[in-house]
C-alpha cells in the first residue's frame, strides 16, 4: 500500500483552487476516480483527504456496526454526508468548497500533510502549531513503535 508522506505548503488561489502535491497524485494514480475524496476533521481544524479506495475502507469499517445502530448512524452521517469528491484538474488542482475553506481556516497557503494512508490539509501556521506539541508529547511519552507491531497487540518481543 502506498503512503502520503511529508508535508508541502501550497498557494489556495481566489477562487480556492490549490494543487495536490505530485507525490499524494502519485499515491492516488489508478484509481477510478482522478481526484480525492476529503471531508472535514473530527478532531481538528483540518480536512481529511485519500483517495476512493481509503473510503471504502471506512465504509468497510462502518459496516461492522449494525445497519440501524445509533453508532451506524452516526458514523454514515459525519463521514459520508460531509466526504466530497473533488475532481483534479488538468494541471493535478483541485476547487476546495467554501465549507472546507472555512473549517480549515485556510487564506493564501494549505500545507498538505502525509499522514500515512491519508492526508490532510492544514493552515500552515496552524499545523506548525499542532506538529511542535505532536513531538513535545511523543518524546515526553517516550511513545516508541516496533516493527509490524500495532500498539496493544500481543506478540511483542518475549
Amino acid at each position: 500500500m502506498a503512503l502520503f508522506l511529508s508535508t508541502t505548503i501550497n498557494k489556495v488561489d481566489r477562487k480556492g483552487r490549490v494543487s495536490v502535491p505530485a507525490a499524494f497524485r502519485a499515491v492516488l494514480s489508478g484509481q477510478a476516480f482522478h481526484g480525492i475524496v476529503a471531508f472535514p476533521s473530527f478532531k481538528h481544524s483540518a480536512v481529511q483527504c485519500g483517495g476512493m479506495d481509503w473510503m471504502e475502507k471506512l465504509g468497510a469499517g462502518v459496516d461492522a456496526y449494525d445497519m440501524f445502530s445509533d453508532e451506524h448512524d452516526t458514523l454514515t452521517a459525519a463521514l459520508f454526508a460531509n466526504a466530497q469528491q473533488l475532481a483534479f484538474d488538468g494541471e493535478g488542482r483541485i476547487l476546495l468548497p467554501e465549507n472546507l475553506i472555512a473549517h480549515a481556516n485556510l487564506s493564501e497557503q494549505a500545507a498538505f500533510v502525509g499522514r500515512g494512508p491519508l492526508f490532510e490539509v492544514w493552515n500552515p501556521a496552524t499545523f506548525d502549531a499542532y506538529q511542535a506539541d505532536a513531538v513535545r508529547n511523543a518524546a515526553e511519552k517516550g511513545l516508541t513503535l516496533r516493527p509490524g507491531t500495532p500498539p496493544g497487540s500481543e506478540g511483542g518481543q518475549p
